[in-house]
């Protein structure tokens, strides 16, 4: 799940549940500070949370060399998986809502070290498909359960904290998974990468099991909903339905860029190993810097407009990376990056506006809708891939984002984000 999809829904909950009074006009002390253990732990639930999904990316390479695949092959490491995580996700609430959360997160941390585990003896590429498809199914009952636990937890003291350390920890887990898995590929095969992470799955199990506070402000649900018929509900919204489609771009070009550009460097005239291209994903760090800043353009000119000025620069720097040299590939990659991160803040934006029954049940729909193009970017590139390289999947990423931005012209409603806006202001005024 992005980070700025967990910061929106943490602003809608802290907006739905303002403090009746302040601290001074009651003349009561201040509210208390949310432990730094307990910060810690929700960091490093964040952290574990991310540092699996993608920690292929750097492999594939070695991995086409071990099986003797092809690059569409080994990149199935990758979609499997996020179609495992656009499956489970939407479901995953279920069973939390009925038992609780940590009763949840902390066996859904140590379950993801098994699958982990045993994926660094697998015999084929098949079997290590399979066993990272199960790692997707679990995934979900991390990262969705634990933003309903911080969301629960300090919804009236230090939500904004909370959630600020448990997007770091998913910015910082899914680099260090590739890095982590890249650099001890490099030293002892692509076997330890599993192994290490799957100890340091059980160590964040072990932390969270010890640090993160039990649940004291969970309810369980009080009213049975179909879940089908609320499904459907957020189909009605030829709008909202946009901004599903648009986000399954977004998590497609990023996972395609980031996935097809290892095998574009680890070939000649760059030929880079392992190691280097596991600190190839630093870039991804510059991204997540420029997120916190989105929000004043957004409120400024609109979630729509901004999605477009993103998607356009986003476009250009894939081209950048067409230039033969490292440097510019990892400037184009910097840029597209960023913007896929500015396009994503608009996006889940746009969810405030267009969501039917509730904002939750359109988040439901829109993760599933994204990690399917997280699946997606890791497959499709593969059929031009053989046909002409890295230029022929720069064209086809690109083409879909040009058309991704006339399909949001098409089922965006403009004037209803204006009018949206307009009152908004009016309120704040």
């Amino acid at each position: 799940m992005s980070q700025e999809l967990l910061e929106k829904l943490a602003n809608q909950v802290e907006q739905a549940n303002p403090p009746i009074t302040s601290a001074k006009s009651a003349g009561a002390l201040p509210p208390p500070r949310i432990p730094i253990t307990s910060l810690a732990a929700v960091g490093i639930t964040g952290f574990c949370a991310f540092i699996n999904l993608y920690a292929t990316q750097p492999l594939l390479p070695s991995l086409m060399k071990h099986f003797s695949a092809s690059a569409g092959d080994v990149s199935m490491t990758v979609s499997a998986t996020s179609l495992g995580v656009a499956l489970a996700a939407p479901f995953t609430g279920i069973i939390a809502d009925s038992i609780g959360r940590k009763r949840v997160i902390v066996p859904a941390m140590l379950l993801i070290a098994l699958p982990t585990f045993i994926a660094s003896f697998s015999s084929s590429l098949p079997e290590l498909v399979m066993w990272r498809f199960i790692q997707g199914l679990i995934l979900p009952a991390i990262f969705a359960i634990s933003m309903a636990y911080v969301s629960e937890e300090w919804a009236e003291v230090g939500l904004g904290s909370a959630m600020t350390f448990y997007v770091t920890g998913n910015v910082l887990g899914g680099f260090a998974g590739r890095l982590i898995s890249g650099l001890a590929a490099a030293h002892s095969g692509w076997q330890a990468s599993f192994a290490l992470l799957a100890c340091i799955d059980i160590a964040c199990a072990a932390t969270a099991l010890l640090l993160l506070p039990r649940s004291t402000r969970f309810k369980g649900a009080p009213r049975k909903q179909s879940f089908v018929s609320l499904l459907r509900a957020q189909f009605t919204s030829t709008p909202l339905i946009g901004s599903f489609l648009v986000g399954t771009n977004i998590l497609f070009t990023l996972v395609a860029m980031f996935t097809y550009v290892t095998f574009h460097l680890s070939a000649a005239p760059f030929s880079l190993g392992i190691k280097e291209l596991s600190w190839l994903f630093a870039v991804y760090l510059f991204g997540a810097l420029v997120t916190p800043h989105t929000g004043k353009i957004i409120d400024r000119i609109g979630f729509h407009k901004t999605f477009i000025g993103a998607a356009l620069i986003s476009v250009l720097g894939n081209f950048i990376t067409l230039i033969p040299t490292v440097p510019t590939v990892l400037l184009g990659l910097a840029i597209t990056s960023a913007a896929l991160f500015v396009c994503q803040s608009a996006t889940t934006t746009s969810l405030r506006s267009y969501a039917v029954t509730g904002a939750s049940a359109a988040a439901g729909v829109y993760v599933c809708f994204y990690y399917i193009g997280g699946s997606l970017g890791g497959f499709l590139p593969s059929l031009v891939w053989n046909h002409g390289g890295w230029p022929m999947c720069v064209a086809l990423i690109s083409g879909l984002q040009l058309a991704t931005v006339i399909l949001s012209l098409k089922l965006w409603d403009f004037d209803g984000e204006q009018q949206c806006r307009s009152a908004q202001l009016c309120t704040q005024q």
